[in-house]
Formats: structure tokens, sequence, C-alpha cells
């Protein structure tokens, strides 16, 4: 296979300016102290890793074994044979996986040697490895301090920034690097992956595409070129890079992975679960190791394998990783083979609001199986408390709080006292497979009404009416085009807001913006356009959840993609346009979106080219809220 090759573009080889960003490292660097773990209240809010991130893991590791080798060989010239000794231990216990240990050593190295860049650059690889990336800021800028020309040190610098989401400040230690190691694949990969998170998928592309030129058969490049693409939307061609990539190493784990993940958002759902089976025992970093079963359960619940794909969705628990979410409470966790019937069950919500508001689907199950003798407790997002409180009366309905100790994901729920009152606990989606085996298992009508269970306040949704209908006799279409989640891997699955210009064109509608979050520069642009979009006063559609579902509930019709608010207007009932790719998982390989049955799904058969399923969209409004009669 052969690409077209370009002259690639010349990049700022100056030494990162973005050092002191975190703090500057002391001009006398002083024997490292770990910092106290942050109160509660002070500690960053813990956001899960992405499920279908194919760059995450192309841009090696700062304990890999040639990153050892690194180590090692620095330490070569280091003339106190008691440093050395230490720095050689710390390495040993790398090798073993303990990290932990070997930062104790390179500790005690710098109590001998405060000034040994090695030293501070091994406990930088501990404490990066431990996840307590704030320390390991520091002993890297201060590695690099004492050893400015180590590309090493950049190295592993730009990779801990991609890590921590400071995309801009890793792009210029990738640069810096590759200044010192031209050619060099990994920092290829490296800087890729940087361009790509910062949406400059063209530059990612015309770089890549010059480092195959020169590197034909090196399929690191190939899988990078394929998560590229993938982030532009173009599927066909990923799947082309990285079968390009495997034919030349069969063993290549995260091309495998990645091919997988692609054929099925292609729709060849049978050949990717193949793909990610073959990849699955080749992953030996348990991260990685649930990530790739987590795809294989989106597969097997798109094939309408309910059953399998629950038990494969267990994964989720992140078991022994760094980003499993450790739950403070003192009760046992509910397994399936443990009794409901009169028991006191407290559930905690998934992760994001969306999945909460999803998966609490089940809940009206629960609560009946658990029958007047038995009580359910609620742990969800602080904002859904007073609409679960509706929903849910019989129930105990407190807030979760997640931050971090430890550097640790915890969850805690300050509002229960005691948990002796209850017998288990569990999280929502442990109850998926013994209440939804099979299609049939979702409520589909209850009185000739689609199912919901989430219980706007009666009032509120006649005020609206009311509000709505002073403002013309119009009818009234909600509006949503974005999720607040923004990177380049999320930004493909929706529709750029131009492209809405042919749908709020139609005459005889009014359209109500339901968006959450910034929206001056959309709406400016619609103004610009001569567009009318109304936003309904008084109300803070982010974090106005309760009044928001009865908004929706007013509502005449809701288009959107799947974000926070669909969900909540799917749950309670709201008639919900949903546009979404095709062979989306939480349609469960059905034709329509089985969690909410007032939703409409109108399927994208591309993440290039929004505009025919926007004509679709727009054919339907006119025979539906125009010609009518």
């Amino acid at each position: 296979m052969s690409l077209s090759v370009k002259q690639q573009k010349k990049s700022n080889t100056k030494t990162p300016s973005g050092l002191l960003l975190f703090g500057a490292a002391p001009e006398a660097p002083v024997p490292f102290t770990p910092p106290a773990v942050p109160a509660a209240a002070e500690a960053p809010i813990f956001k899960p890793v992405e499920v279908f991130n194919p760059a995450a893991q192309i841009l090696g590791d700062s304990g890999s074994s040639e990153a050892l080798k690194i180590l090692l060989s620095a330490t070569e010239h280091i003339k106190r044979t008691d440093t050395l000794k230490l720095l050689r231990e710390a390495l040993d216990l790398f090798r073993k996986d303990d990290w932990q240990g070997g930062g104790e050593c390179a500790l005690k190295a710098l109590h001998i040697d405060e000034k040994s860049g090695e030293a501070w650059h091994i406990l930088a690889v501990s404490r990066d490895k431990c996840n307590d990336f704030a320390s390991a800021i520091t002993c890297y800028e201060t590695a690099l301090r004492l050893q400015p020309e180590n590309p090493a040190i950049a190295n592993d610098l730009g990779r801990l920034a991609y890590k921590m989401g400071l995309n801009e400040l890793a792009e210029k230690f990738f640069r810096f690097f590759l200044n010192k190691s031209p050619g060099h694949v990994e920092a290829i990969n490296n800087l890729a992956s940087a361009l790509r998170e910062l949406n400059r998928l063209d530059d990612a592309v015309d770089m890549l595409r010059d480092a195959i030129g020169a590197n034909p058969t090196n399929v690191q490049l190939w899988n990078a070129l394929g998560t590229v693409v993938n982030a532009q939307g173009d599927l066909h061609n990923a799947v082309i890079f990285y079968e390009e990539g495997l034919r030349h190493d069969p063993k290549h784990v995260h091309a495998r992975y990645n091919l997988g993940n692609a054929k099925a958002s292609v729709g060849r759902v049978e050949e990717g679960l193949e793909d990610l089976m073959a990849a699955l025992p080749l992953f030996t970093d348990p991260l990685n190791i649930h990530t790739c079963k987590l795809s294989i359960a989106f597969c097997h619940l798109h094939l309408g394998n309910y059953e399998e794909g629950w038990k494969w969705y267990e994964a989720r628990d992140k078991d022994n990783t760094s980003e499993k979410v450790h739950y403070l409470i003192n009760r046992p966790r509910w397994t399936p083979d443990q009794p409901l019937v009169g028991k006191r069950v407290f559930v905690s919500a998934e992760q994001g609001l969306g999945d909460e508001i999803m998966f609490s689907n089940v809940l009206p199950d629960l609560q009946r199986e658990l029958g007047p003798d038995g009580h359910l407790g609620i742990g969800v997002e602080p904002r859904l408390v007073p609409i679960f409180q509706k929903a849910f009366p019989q129930a105990t309905v407190v807030k979760h709080h997640t931050t971090k100790h430890k550097n640790l994901p915890v969850r805690l729920f300050p509002d229960v006292t005691d948990w002796e009152n209850y017998d288990y606990w569990a999280i929502m989606g442990d109850f998926l497979g013994r209440y939804r085996k099979k299609i049939e298992d979702f409520p589909r009508f209850e009185d000739g009404k689609p199912h919901s269970w989430l219980r706007p306040d009666p009032e509120r949704i006649a005020y609206w009416k009311g509000v709505l209908g002073e403002l013309n006799d119009k009818p009234k279409v909600g509006l949503l085009w974005k999720s607040l989640i923004k990177h380049s891997r999320r930004d493909r699955y929706y529709s750029p807001f131009a492209q809405w210009e042919d749908i709020l064109r139609i005459e005889g509608i009014q359209f109500v913006n339901l968006q959450y979050g910034d929206t001056s520069e959309e709406l400016a642009l619609a103004r610009e356009m001569g567009l009318d979009i109304w936003t309904p006063p008084g109300i803070n559609l982010k974090n106005d959840l309760d009044d928001l579902s009865a908004l929706c509930v007013a509502m005449d019709c809701i288009l959107c993609p799947a974000n926070a608010t669909s969900n909540i207007a799917g749950a309670a009932g709201a008639p919900v346009w949903l546009i979404t790719p095709k062979d989306a998982w939480i349609c469960l390989g059905t034709e329509y979106f089985p969690w909410y049955p007032s939703t409409r799904v109108f399927f994208s058969d591309s993440l290039l080219d929004w505009a025919p399923v926007m004509g679709r969209i727009k054919d339907a409004l006119i025979e539906t809220f125009v010609n009518v009669g």
C-alpha cells in the first residue's frame, strides 16, 4: 500500500516553555517529600476512562522495557557507588512492577545526592506509575532542570501531560524530543496523538504520511494513522490502515483492538468481535484488558446476545486498575445469587449523568422485586436528587460525591449516616443481566402511552406549556446539538451546528434552545443567518434538571444527539427525535431506542456526511408539524 507523501511542516524545536506551568522546580533541589493528599472538597472530580480511546495506548510508557534500558544506561556515569546501588535497585524493582518500592529507593538516593538528575527522573517515573501526577510533574521538571539536554525526560513529561489532558504542553515536549531524536517512531506517534486530541487532524495525517513514507512497514505508524482518520469520522479508511499495519505485524495488539472497534462501528460487528477476542489475550495491562472486554460487551449487545453482553459489561468496574472507583459503603456488594425479596438494597448510579438516567430503567423492576417489606436506597448525581425522589417516592434518594484519595477514585454518600440499615449495595448496571435478558424485557407501553419512569412536577409542566403557548401558536420543537464533553473522538458523533440551517428555516415551527452550556457562538451564528431560536427564561439548562424535565415534557418534540438532556427527556416520556450513528450499541441492535419508548431514532450512515440524515429529519418535521390536515 502506498500513500502520497507531503512535505512535513517545520516544528517548533525550542525547549518547551511550559515547564513553569506547574510551578517552578527549585533552583537548588531538596530531597523530595510526597505532598499531603488534598481534602476531599479540594480534590479533582474523577473522570472515568474513555471506553473508545484508540490513541490512548500508543504513546509508549515511562516504565516500558525500552524506557528502563534508557534509565539504566543513564546511570552508568554515576561515580558514587551508594547512589548507583540504590538507583539500580530501584530499576530492578520497576522490572517487577514495584513502582512504589522503586520510588523509595530513588528517594534514598536523593538524600545522598539531591542534585542527581537520574534519581529525580526515576522518582518521577515511580510517581507517574502510581498515578500521583502532580508529584510526578514536579519530579520530571526538576530532572529536566538538572539535565536540560536529556530528551527522555521531555518525552516522559509529554506523555504525562497527554494523560492529564494538557495536550498543547504535550505537543511542545514531543516536538522537543523529536528535535533531539529525529525519526523516532514512538515520538512521532506521541506527537500525532497530541495533535489528534487538539483536533489538528490534518496536521497529524500529514506528519504520519511522511513518517510512513520513510517507514512503510511500521505497524505503529499505520495504527496511529488509523486512529487519526477514525477521529475524522472516516471509519472505512481507518479499517484499511489498521489492516495494513497488521499485514506487517499480525500480533500488534492495539491495531487488532482498534480494527475490531472500527469494524463494529461500520456494521461488521461479528468480524469486529472476532478481532477483539483475538486482541484480548494479547493485552497484559489490566486497564487495557477491561477496555477490550467492554468493547466485546458492546458487540454482543449489538448482536442481541444480551445475557452474554451484560456479563462482559461487568468489566466496567475496572478491577485492579487505578481507574476502579472505590465505594465507601460498609456493606457487602450484592451478587446475582443473593435474594432480593424483602431486602434493603442501596444502589449507586453509574459513571456519567446520561448513564445514571439510562440505567435507572431497571429501578422500577428492582423496587417491585424488593416488595413492600424491602427498601430501596438510591445514590445519584446531586442535580438528579429532586427528580429521582419524585420518580421513586418510596425510596431514599441521596447524592453521591466522587473524589480522589491517595490517587484513587472514591465515591461516597455523605447523607447516609448508618449503613447498617441496608443488607446489600449495588450499582445500577448490576441488575441489567437480571431484568434485561432479552429485548422483550424492555417495557414499551403502559396504558397506551410510552413507558417512562421519571415524573416531572405537573404544575411545572403546566407552567411551561403556558409560557410556550403565550410565545405563539406554532409547534414547539426543542433543539440540542452537542455535548459539553469535547474531544476529537467524541466530536465526530455530533453534526456541526451549521448543518442545522435547512431545518431551522422551516416555516411554521418555533425552535426552542434546550442546549446547556455556552451557546453564545452558535446562537450568534443563527442570528446572522436570520434564524429564530428562542431561549426559555428563568431556567438553568445545565443545573435545573428537575424543571428541565418538565420543560421537555411540555415540548411538542425535541431534536437532539445522545446527551444528558436527551436521557432526561426520554426517561420522562417526552417526544424525543434522537440523532445517532448507525450501529450505536445503545440501540442494542434494534431500529429503535429500547431504553426510552417515546424516542424516535434517526440513524446517520456516515460520520463524514450528516446531510442525508438532516434531510430526513427536515422532511419528517414538515410532515408531522407543518403539513398537518
